[in-house]
């Protein structure tokens, strides 16, 4: 199997051509990023994507992260050959800070440019990214609720990349459900706190690649108040710091056990005890009681990083099965009589399923881009106005980004072992591992059901679907001018768009009224809406980007990539925009009959 190699060009058009650097580096924040420096980043980030992690993903698949007993029989976890060196060398090449704060050492560059990047990470091994994107998590939610002190005394080292960070939510009875939550914190004399309980699949809660791991976790007091207003966040690192603020003595925090799982074999998930003897030590994060108001800053930005997930995943299936059907020589060529054996890319169907996938993941990835601009703009220019506007289309996209894409990665990875024919289905062609690790996308951070439930519940009927109102307008004149050039096949774009459209508006005003009236009428049909919402604003994505092409093209332009991007596009509105229509009819569907049903029944 080959090594993955990053779609530079691709990366390239979506980041310059169609969501724009230009406007984002010339946010004051941006200042000294470029065009020039993107694309340097996207090489040297390609070249380590390729030649480092892409190699060790099959090893992490095979050999696992491992539970020891450690020397004091308290438990450790030793990750798969080779994912210690290749953390070392991702530290010291400061890929971690690329996206953070400058003033705790980051490299403070546009999230444009670290979504690519982080694409690459998650494509080339899905397993060992999940370090990073927990990580980046902590750096956030400490960024925006740290006291300075605690931020002076653990952002440095987070963003560096010499700890490490995880969120601790989940326990034994408490998974969506938060407000389960029993994990106990009890204050102490001198200010810091004792916790005790257990939580659950907690990525990276134990490891052997950095120094210290920073846990945030989720733990209530003794006097807090029932349900999620009780809970409180905390940080209880592996080692405590010394005086010198170097990790010190070990914390009572172990892992007693690692999941075998589906897929994602490298990356450990443990279960962490807190207190069994005699409790660790935590550090109140804010205020007493809002530790899930700050939590969510790290959920939210693991969920838009599980949508990149889906994307780099889906772009990694793509890749193996282009590169297998190009091989793979097997039939004639159906349009010669008598023809020759050719390669299975000659035939139709295969050829079908191929820019299926290829179209859908330029779809996803357009729409990661895009969310990651709007964060952008959101966070860092000078109009309140824009921020504001930013970050309402922000939250509205993150659901949809998060569940269409990661959905989407399990059935492309499906479809792209189904080019594979039989050899798909054995381990030894390296595809089927893609499809175990795509499996658990659409799961953690927020099942696609509460994805599809935020979006209904908070983001369309909270505002009666203004933001996404004016997102359709928007759509609505690229479609617009899409037809007004005069091209058959852009007019033909053009209409399938906006057909798409007018099943997106149509279905949008059935769910607000549902969520109002009846709101389990609603949810029962939350999730093809949100399926719907991926679909069409994908499928506006994609009419704008052969709006480019086409324009490119008229000026002169003879590089080939132009030409495929509007095949792709024009197959994206022939072949997936008409999904919308079906997707309307579920929408709006009376399921009364369904929710009447006794339990049961099921």
């Amino acid at each position: 199997m080959n090594h993955y190699h990053a779609p530079l060009r691709e990366m390239r058009f979506v980041i310059h051509e169609l969501v724009g650097s230009g406007p984002i580096c010339a946010l004051p924040a941006y200042a000294d990023c470029d065009a020039g420096l993107i694309d340097a980043v996207l090489e040297e980030a390609a070249r380590f994507a390729g030649e480092v992690l892409s190699p060790l993903n099959p090893v992490g698949d095979r050999e696992g992260a491992r539970w020891l007993a450690g020397a004091d029989g308290k438990g450790e976890v030793r990750t798969a050959a080779g994912f210690a060196d290749a953390y070392r060398q991702f530290a010291e090449g400061g890929w971690m800070a690329l996206p953070c704060p400058p003033e705790f050492g980051g490299q403070g560059l546009p999230r444009l440019l670290a979504v690519a990047v982080s694409e690459m990470w998650k494509s080339a091994n899905l397993s060992f990214s999940h370090v990073v994107t927990l990580t980046h998590g902590a750096i956030e939610a400490l960024t925006i609720a740290g006291s300075d002190a605690m931020k002076a005394s653990w952002l440095p080292k987070l963003v560096s990349g010499e700890w490490t960070g995880t969120m601790n939510i989940t326990e034994p009875q408490a998974g969506s459900d938060l407000a389960a939550i029993a994990c106990r914190a009890v204050p102490q004399p001198e200010g810091s706190y004792r916790l005790s309980g257990q939580k659950i699949f907690i990525t990276y809660g134990d490891h052997d690649m950095a120094a210290n791991i920073v846990h945030l976790v989720l733990a209530r007091t003794p006097d807090a108040p029932p349900g999620v207003k009780g809970l409180s966040l905390f940080i209880v690192p592996k080692f405590i710091l010394g005086a010198d603020g170097q990790p010190g003595a070990r914390n009572d925090v172990y892992c007693t056990s690692i999941e075998h799982k589906l897929g994602v074999h490298g990356s450990p998930t443990t279960t962490l005890v807190h207190g069994d003897h005699g409790g660790s030590t935590g550090y109140l994060i804010g205020e007493l009681g809002r530790g899930l108001e700050i939590m969510f800053v790290m959920m939210n930005s693991a969920r838009l990083s599980v949508g990149t997930e889906g994307l780099g995943v889906a772009q990694r299936a793509w890749q193996l099965a282009s590169e297998y059907a190009k091989e793979r020589v097997q039939g004639t060529d159906v349009t010669q009589k008598g023809g020759k054996p050719v390669a299975i890319v000659r035939h139709p169907d295969v050829r079908r399923m191929l820019m299926t996938q290829r179209a859908h993941t330029e779809a996803i990835r357009a729409l990661a881009y895009s969310v990651a601009a709007l964060q952008d703009i959101a966070h860092q220019s000078d109009d309140p106005d824009a921020r504001a506007a930013a970050h309402r289309r922000v939250e509205l996209l993150t659901p949809v980004l998060k569940g269409w894409s990661t959905e989407s990665a399990v059935a492309l990875t499906s479809l792209a072992i189904q080019v594979f024919g039989g050899m798909g289905f054995v381990e030894e062609t390296g595809i089927a591992q893609y499809l175990r690790d795509a499996r658990i996308t659409p799961i953690y951070e927020g099942t696609t059901a509460i994805q599809a439930a935020d979006l209904a519940g908070r983001k369309l009927a909270r505002d009666g679907g203004e933001t996404l109102a004016g997102l359709v307008a928007e759509m609505r004149a690229d479609g617009a001018a899409l037809a007004a050039t005069g091209d058959a096949r852009l007019a033909a774009i053009a209409a399938r768009l906006s057909a798409g459209l007018d099943d997106l508006d149509a279905a949008a005003r059935t769910l607000i009224d549902r969520m109002r009236a009846a709101p389990a009428a609603g949810l029962a049909v939350a999730e093809p809406f949100l399926r719907l919402a991926g679909t069409v604003i994908g499928g506006g994505l994609m009419a704008k980007a052969a709006k480019v092409a086409h324009d490119a093209i008229a000026a002169g332009s003879s590089d080939p990539f132009y030409r495929e991007k509007l095949v792709a596009a024009s197959f994206y509105a022939s072949h997936l925009l008409p999904c919308s229509a079906g997707l309307r009819i579920t929408v709006e569907s009376d399921n009364s009959p369904l929710l009447a049903l006794p339990d049961d029944a099921f």
